[in-house]
C-alpha cells in the first residue's frame, strides 16, 4: 500500500474565517503530507506491512518490529488522526448535535454546554502538542473526552473516535498566535456535527472483537 494524502472535502477557502486558508493550505499540503511520506519511509523496509492500512498499523503496534515501531506508530497516527480530522470540519456546519448523539451528550455530560466547556478545557490543559476527542467506549457505550499526546489515537484505548480537535501549534499559531483558547472557542462553528452523527450510529455495530480491525474502526479513515 502507498499511502496517499487524501483531497481535502472542501476548498481550501471554506473553512474562512475560522480556520485561515493560509493555515488550511500548510497544514494538509505541507504537514499531512510530510507524516505519508515519512509513513511510507518508514514501511519501506517492511514488506510484510506495506499493504496494512495506517489504520490497522494502530490496531496492531504488537506486530510492528520493535526498531521501527516509534516512527511507524508516530506517522500512521499522523496520516489517520488528520484524515479524520478533515471529514470532521465542514464550511456548513449545524452548530449544534442533533438526534441522539445530541441525547447522549447530554446524558453523559449534563449539557451541550458543558460538554463545550468540558472539551475547551482539555484542550487547555494539555501541554505541548496533541489532540481532543469525543469518543464512544466499545467496553460500555460511554461517551468520553480525551487527550492524546503528540498523534497519539484513542482506538488503541478502545475508544472510538467521534470528534477531534487538532492542538498542536501548526494548526491554529498563523490565525491565533499564543490564544489556544480562541482557536477553541472558535472551532464549533465549523465541526461538522453530520459526520459525528454518522460515526456514533457507526459505533453501535462494533463490539470489543474488532478492536484489531482498524479500518472498521476508523471507517477507512487513511
Amino acid at each position: 500500500m502507498n499511502h496517499r494524502l487524501p483531497d481535502l472535502p472542501y476548498e481550501v477557502v471554506a473553512l474562512e474565517p475560522v480556520i485561515d486558508t493560509r493555515t488550511l493550505q500548510i497544514h494538509h499540503s505541507r504537514h499531512h503530507a510530510a507524516y505519508v511520506a515519512a509513513l511510507n519511509e518508514a514501511l519501506s523496509e517492511y514488506p510484510q506491512l506495506a499493504e496494512r492500512s495506517a489504520g490497522w498499523l494502530l490496531s496492531n503496534a504488537r506486530s510492528i518490529p520493535d526498531a521501527a515501531r516509534p516512527s511507524i506508530l508516530a506517522n500512521a497516527g499522523a496520516h489517520v488522526n488528520h484524515s479524520l480530522f478533515w471529514r470532521t470540519m465542514t464550511p456548513a456546519g449545524h452548530g449544534a448535535p442533533f438526534g441522539r448523539l445530541a441525547d447522549a451528550i447530554a446524558s453523559d455530560f449534563g449539557s451541550f454546554d458543558a460538554f463545550k466547556s468540558e472539551f475547551q478545557a482539555a484542550g487547555m490543559k494539555l501541554v505541548g502538542s496533541g489532540w481532543i476527542w469525543l469518543t464512544r467506549s466499545q467496553k460500555n457505550g460511554a461517551l468520553r473526552i480525551v487527550s492524546t499526546r503528540d498523534h497519539g489515537n484513542p482506538v488503541t484505548d478502545q475508544q472510538f473516535p467521534l470528534l477531534m480537535n487538532d492542538v498542536w501549534e501548526h494548526a491554529y499559531y498563523l490565525k491565533h498566535q499564543n490564544r489556544r483558547i480562541d482557536y477553541l472557542r472558535d472551532w464549533w462553528g465549523v465541526v461538522d456535527w453530520d459526520e459525528a452523527a454518522r460515526r456514533f450510529a457507526h459505533s453501535d455495530h462494533l463490539d470489543a472483537a474488532q478492536s484489531n480491525d482498524g479500518d472498521s474502526l476508523l471507517l477507512d479513515a487513511a
